[in-house]
């Protein structure tokens, strides 16, 4: 696939709107990964607008509702250009603990309430529960949001992080646009039974992690407040291992004249036309670095040296703890 091809857009499943091949996630500018500067945040986002960026990422828990006032500031003159991506449900203790997921049909309504007036915004295009809600039958849950989609309020129903059956069962009740779930070298658990099952069912992917939290791209020790020190990956032995990863990637990159993040991100472009990535850039310098993968063209040679070098099992640990692992539906596919 060469880089003309990588630059084109892609549409989101069937039931979906045609997007950039690169979509920006804005989960780091609310303090995920430590402190954010809000002006070069706003900043990042126009530049990726003006650069053809439509897909913009969010989640109304982020910063606890600071993502969404961020983003709503961000695009009060320039809504139009940008596609809003929501996930919800995800409930907060005032300390940020996890308290679990609520998908109620009313609850579902009562999220997109706050949301839109966090945004300013009268409609969000692809609102989608962040994790399933084992409480709620995902058929109760998306029937919520089929009622929203005929109401005007939102464009697009997405998923989150479910497995194939859930994803079927959703997708029998209203057409679903595209799933959003990790993938990148290190984390290909969607290649078996997920990805197959999108593919029949005509559903997109906008795919997050695809540098596997920066592990890929060069990750140094980080703030206290960075979400990161608590995940397997990122601790101990488990840290000293991948980091070693980076260093491979990084040797890969000199070889196609590219850095490691784009090398992990073109990977994640042809592998399939039905999926977006959705890139983390804080910062324009970490834009504009992601966004030249787009220039990258790997041939079927790379790619099977890339995967030769970083094989599916090169990650030492969880993508997450052994709690939020085991509240991913798409874990249990």
């Amino acid at each position: 696939m060469n880089s003309q091809t990588l630059n084109e857009f892609r549409r989101l499943g069937s039931a979906g709107p045609a997007v950039f091949p690169l979509g920006l996630g804005c989960m780091g500018m609310s303090g995920v990964y430590g402190p954010a500067d809000e002006r070069e945040s706003v900043a990042t986002i126009h530049a990726a607008l003006d650069a053809g960026v439509t897909l913009i990422d969010t989640g109304d828990f982020y910063g606890a509702g600071h993502n969404e006032l961020l983003l709503g500031r961000a695009l009060r003159d320039r809504r139009e250009k940008a596609l809003l991506s929501v996930k919800f449900g995800v409930l907060r203790s005032p300390d940020g603990g996890w308290l679990g997921a609520d998908a109620r049909p009313a609850a579902v309504k009562n999220f997109l309430t706050y949301t839109l007036t966090r945004l300013g915004v009268d409609h969000v295009d692809i609102y989608r529960p962040a994790r399933l809600d084992p409480a709620v039958p995902i058929e109760e849950t998306v029937g919520a949001l089929a009622d929203l989609v005929k109401a005007g309020y939102i464009r697009y129903i997405g998923l989150s992080e479910v497995g194939a059956d859930t994803i079927r069962r959703a997708h029998a009740v209203h057409p679903v646009s595209d799933l959003q779930i990790e993938y990148s070298l290190v984390s290909r658990g969607p290649e078996e039974k997920i990805f197959p099952a999108l593919s029949e069912l005509g559903i997109g992917v906008t795919a997050y992690g695809v540098l596997s939290r920066a592990l890929l791209s060069g990750y140094q020790a980080a703030a206290k407040c960075d979400s990161r020190a608590r995940m397997p990956r990122f601790s101990g032995q488990n840290l000293v291992q991948n980091q070693r990863l980076a260093g491979t990637l990084r040797a890969l990159g000199a070889e196609l004249k590219a850095t490691p993040s784009q090398v992990a991100i073109a990977w994640v472009l042809v592998k399939n036309r039905s999926i977006v990535p959705v890139v983390g850039a804080r910062t324009r310098a970490q834009l504009e670095e992601s966004l030249g993968a787009l220039s990258l063209s790997l041939s079927p040679a790379d790619i099977a040296h890339i995967e030769q070098a970083l094989p599916p099992s090169a990650a030492a640990g969880a993508r997450y703890d052994e709690r939020q692992m085991q509240n991913l539906d798409s874990e249990r596919s």
